[in-house]
């Protein structure tokens, strides 16, 4: 799998291939000077794993990167990397689809922390990532994000239960989806049912 790095700073994409490299070192990464190359780059390296993008490119506007990488990978996370500040952009990113927004003025501490949330899955670091499903293969969160589903819990009510925010919920649903290989709530909640996994 592929990571695309996407930032007109050379420096940037050297920086962030070297911090993402420090989160999983055998991980191809392919820097990208702007959008409107990103369909044939994936096309010529194989399908992403994740996209790291610079809110700033010389072919986009505001919220524009992110709306065109969700609409034409919707299942691919996306972390928006960028001098711009939460405040003011952070909201609307992750509204838009984002997995996770990162300042660059961020420690390399921190940058690495959020760059691992999405490329390390809780399977992967007990080295079970080759398993197959099944209930004794689900983190501890995800047997717990299945209970909360059948409850019809919301994202918000999920995330106050368990204290996290709203945004790591999400980011564990992904992680969930990815490993049933389904693309929502419904059909993860449909699995767990035809697998007998409820009362996990």
């Amino acid at each position: 799998m592929t990571v695309y790095v996407i930032d007109d700073h050379p420096l940037m994409r050297d920086a962030l291939t070297m911090l993402v490299h420090r989160v999983k070192p055998g991980l191809k990464i392919i820097p990208i000077h702007k959008l409107n190359v990103v369909e044939s780059t994936v096309e010529k390296n194989g399908l992403p794993e994740l996209f790291c993008l610079d809110l700033q490119l010389p072919d986009t506007l505001g919220m524009s990167g992110v709306q065109v990488l969700k609409a034409k990978f919707p299942n691919v996370p996306l972390a928006v990397v960028t001098s711009a500040s939460a405040s003011e952009f952070e909201s609307r990113c992750l509204e838009a689809g984002a997995n996770a927004f990162i300042e660059k003025s961020n420690s390399p501490t921190q940058i690495i922390a959020a760059l691992r949330s999405l490329l390390i899955t809780e399977e992967e670091e007990a080295s079970d990532d080759a398993a197959p499903a099944g209930p004794t293969k689900l983190s501890k969160r995800q047997k717990q994000l299945i209970l909360m589903l059948d409850q019809g819990l919301s994202n918000r009510e999920i995330a106050e239960k368990l204290d996290i925010s709203e945004h790591t919920v999400k980011v564990h649903f992904w992680r969930l989806f990815r490993r049933l290989g389904v693309n929502s709530r419904t059909q993860a909640l449909h699995f767990a049912r035809t697998n007998g996994w409820l009362g996990i």
